[in-house]
């Protein structure tokens, strides 16, 4: 495809810039260029990714370049009918499989980064069976195949996966590993893909198949890359500079003080959220949050080598980076490693979070392996000042578009003539209105009725279902704004709550309550308050299965480690300046769910001067719990006291910022109970 293929006929200005591009990139350089840019996400900004072929490019080239890439996608789709079709792929991956004298393989939700968003090259979960949750794994035999989820997914997976094709299992009841080794004979060979699992993750793997007397094989090449062949390109998208006014500290001051923490010549960097910290870039690779994907080598005296797509850098993004940050492409990292192992190096890396494939790459070169924790991980969870002020001021905006949200919806859900979609699509144009929201932070959840019993409900077309007088209505939503990133649950009554749902709805808060109000030595985990949340449900037989808080960025992931609130084990403890969720819930399936969640920062409680330091949660999120749904005979006068008290600073901080029928609708909304 010739750059000036399209040039719009007579424009010889425009044929100049076109021709001036098409000097400086062959064509088939634009080409493998745009099939990148086209598998990446795409961003609010829809013409940024433009910068990378043409920097200076006027509104008329910008138009050009869009309508190339649009032609480009189009002849991608028409090429998307080649490969087996969906109901052929297990029989295709079984055949392949035969090939390689394979019994059996083991299909995660992971990319080589191992985090919780992959580019749509690397879901070959999806891809395979159908199913598009957040977290899962497949295993797949001769004669038969399960797919393993957790419970925030038990119910959509059945929604979305053939259950004659893959057994949905629970991933805590019936733990894959357990599952395959009971399956497996003596002498069968099991293969994972080395770079989509952790070197813990193999461990586990290889003791319970060979307690089976099965073997397992780390293969070469994934055998799904060897049958999808539409799979799309590695995702290309604009790297950008992270500012130092978002930020709060420079890029040289983080690499210093991380290389100093190191207990090794070096450490290997595998999760692009810390490389996007540590260097002040960030970038759009992946859905709904700001990463570049890349691998770094963090060396003893703070200097850098960076292993990524070099034209997704941006001018900016290149002087940030400095001399001191060495790029180097992808394909350089193996040889990186096989270096440090030529040259007697010590290094360190996270066997809870690398690929097992970097460790047998350093096993084979000899060199010196320190595991130890991803270095970035606990100081970019302890977000500095300037961090957590932009975090405030980003909860300020999203709060008053979320007032302005269930204003609207207040006024027109009880028509019945709403839908799931229309009132996400709704809620996203409110939050659009501040010219720092860079995107969604993930992709909001509008469960109206039993689709609000489903934990991670995805809504789509099939799905989609109207909001109903006498219903309960859950959204599950945030925004990436360029000061920070926001995460915030409510859910509200659509006319006359159904019976139960108010006793239901009190007994969360209270769980939410407790954590908001309370106070904790130094070195108090998650896993060690969790129970907090969850009391006033155990008292009456209930619970919810999922985790009570998960860590969040600084216009970074909206999940983030390693700290969190869960039943699971976590010996991280809460530190100033980390921010979590507070979000217990309640989900009767078939009727509704139940989710009330704020973001909260861990601080210092100055109140207290005891023998060690305490601490306490900061509420960040500002907007309306609905007070309709609250029985106020179930509260305590201390947990009614923090339900006022916080709908007051509701009103005074996002009270300014809305007028008309929405302030007046804010008044009633936060009014005392």
């Amino acid at each position: 495809m010739d750059v000036q293929q399209t040039a719009y006929a007579g424009d010889e200005a425009l044929d100049e810039r076109l021709a001036a591009v098409q000097a400086t990139m062959r064509a088939s350089d634009v080409r493998d260029l745009l099939a990148g840019v086209i598998a990446a996400p795409e961003a609010m900004d829809a013409s940024a990714w433009t910068q990378l072929v043409a920097p200076d490019a006027d509104s008329a080239l910008v138009a050009q370049l869009a309508a190339l890439k649009a032609e480009m996608a189009a002849q991608l789709d028409s090429g998307l009918a080649n490969g087996p079709a969906p109901a052929e792929r297990l029989d295709a991956l079984r055949s392949e499989l035969d090939r390689l004298k394979l019994d059996a393989f083991v299909v995660p939700r992971t990319d080589e980064h191992q985090g919780e968003y992959v580019p749509v090259r690397a879901d070959r979960l999806r891809w395979l069976s159908g199913f598009s949750g957040s977290a899962g794994l497949a295993v797949v035999l001769k004669t038969r195949a399960a797919i393993f989820v957790d419970g925030r997914y038990v119910l959509q997976v059945r929604n979305e996966v053939d259950p004659d094709r893959f057994e949905p299992l629970h991933v805590s009841e019936t733990p894959p590993m357990d599952w395959a080794g009971e399956i497996l004979d003596a002498g069968q060979r099991i293969g994972i893909d080395p770079w989509l699992h952790s070197e813990s993750s193999v461990k586990r793997w290889r003791r319970s198949v060979e307690q089976s007397g099965a073997e397992l094989v780390l293969v070469d090449a994934n055998p799904i890359d060897a049958i999808w062949t539409a799979q799309p390109a590695a995702p290309i998208a604009p790297v950008i500079a992270h500012p130092l006014r978002y930020a709060g500290r420079a890029a040289s001051d983080k690499r210093t003080e991380v290389a100093r923490t190191l207990k090794a010549d070096a450490a290997v960097l595998t999760a692009p959220d810390s490389i996007a910290w540590l260097l002040n870039v960030r970038g759009g690779d992946v859905p709904r949050t700001p990463l570049p994907l890349s691998f770094a080598l963090l060396h003893r005296d703070g200097l850098v080598d960076l292993f990524i797509d070099e034209r997704k850098l941006t001018p900016g993004a290149a002087k940030e980076l400095g001399n001191v940050v060495t790029v180097r492409p992808p394909s350089e990292f193996g040889t990186a490693l096989d270096k440090l192992g030529a040259d007697a190096k010590s290094v360190q890396v996270d066997a809870a979070t690398a690929s097992a494939a970097i460790f047998e790459r350093l096993r084979r070169s000899g060199a010196r392996i320190e595991e130890g924790e991803d270095p970035c991980a606990l100081p970019k969870a302890c977000k500095n000042d300037t961090e957590l002020a932009g975090t405030r001021a980003a909860h300020r905006r999203d709060g008053a578009a979320l007032s302005r949200f269930l204003c609207w919806l207040d006024r027109e859900a009880p028509s019945g003539e709403l839908d799931e979609l229309a009132t996400a699509d709704h809620l996203a144009r409110l939050r659009q209105d501040s010219d720092l929201l860079r995107d969604l932070s993930f992709d909001t959840i509008s469960g109206a009725g039993p689709n609000g019993a489903i934990t991670h409900y995805r809504v789509s077309p099939e799905t989609n279902r109207n909001l109903t007088p006498g219903e309960l209505y859950l959204v599950d939503s945030g925004g990436q704004y360029a000061d920070g990133t926001t995460d915030v649950t409510r859910t509200v009554a659509v006319g006359t709550p159904p019976e139960g749902a108010r006793e239901h709805f009190t007994r969360v808060l209270k769980g939410h309550i407790a954590l908001a109000l309370l106070r904790f030595p130094d070195g108090t985990t998650g896993s060690q308050i969790d129970a907090l949340a969850r009391a006033a449900l155990w008292q009456v037989g209930l619970d919810y299965d999922h985790g009570t808080g998960h860590g969040v960025g600084s216009y970074l992931g909206v999940h983030e480690g390693p700290q969190r609130i869960s039943k699971l084990p976590n010996t991280v403890p809460l530190k100033p300046g980390m921010i979590v969720s507070n979000e217990p819930g309640y989900y009767a399936m078939g009727l509704y769910g139940i989710r009330i969640e704020n973001l909260v920062a861990v601080r210092a409680c100055e109140e207290l001067d005891g023998e060690k330091p305490f601490y306490e949660f900061e509420t960040l999120t500002l907007a309306p719990i609905d007070r309709r749904l609250v029985d106020v005979a179930l509260l305590t006068p201390q947990e009614l006291d923090w339900f006022n008290a916080y709908h007051a600073r509701v009103l005074a901080e996002i009270g300014p910022q809305l007028e008309g029928e929405e302030k007046s609708w804010l008044e009633a909304a936060v009014a005392p109970l």
